[in-house]
């Protein structure tokens, strides 16, 4: 019986490296694999899922207005059974997104595995998400560590300046340059100006 699995943490926790482990075990048992990725998200480039580590890989990237559901389907159609849909960066898909996967799940009985934040700069859940929070089959925290050693759940962005945001657009790509994750203590001390990003 397929599921949706939603893989969350907060940034540099490796979601990416797992993802790519995760889809070269399907694919080198003969089994094909569907990778996603928002068309926005070009830090390795348009259509390329990478991580931290140097792996990457090629993927389909959908535009908001994407029918994922359609998209799968037709690809299935085209190109013989799918083993197991891959979606990176969840936080980047819309509501809309996620009930598509979730019907791909139900109705082409073909596994999702999605790997995303769960929160943003400031705390909030990802539209997206919040929604994978509501109706995945199965959830699975991605670990990874502050600072000072404790598990790592926040993460905070940095302006240009090198200063902490509290405000802005909940959605701007980066990476290490603009992101550093913190345990909860921490993320409260730097949205309060309690700390500063070289104390790190």
């Amino acid at each position: 019986m397929a599921k949706l699995y939603f893989n969350y943490s907060t940034m540099n926790a490796g979601k990416s490296t797992m993802l790519l482990q995760a889809s070269y075990n399907y694919q080198e048992r003969g089994m094909r694999t569907v990778l996603l990725i928002a068309a926005f998200d070009e830090r390795t480039g348009k259509g390329i899922i990478g991580s931290r580590i140097g792996l990457e890989a090629s993927a389909i990237a959908f535009e908001g207005h994407t029918d994922l559901f359609r998209l799968i389907k037709e690809l299935s159609a085209e190109g013989g059974p799918i083993a197991c849909i891959f979606v990176d960066e969840a936080n980047f898909m819309t509501r809309q997104h996620v009930w598509q996967l979730a019907r791909v799940v139900d109705r082409l009985n073909i596994p999702v595995m999605v790997y995303g934040l769960r929160t943003d700069f400031q705390g909030k859940l990802f539209p997206a998400s919040e929604e994978l929070l509501a109706i995945a089959d199965e959830m699975r925290e991605v670990r990874t560590i502050c600072h000072c050693g404790r598990k790592a759940t926040m993460v905070v962005r940095l302006g240009a300046d090198g200063e902490v945001a509290r405000e802005g657009a909940q959605i701007d790509v980066g990476g290490n340059e603009k992101y550093v994750s913190l345990c909860r203590r921490h993320w409260d001390d730097a949205m309060n100006g309690e700390w500063r990003a070289e104390a790190v």
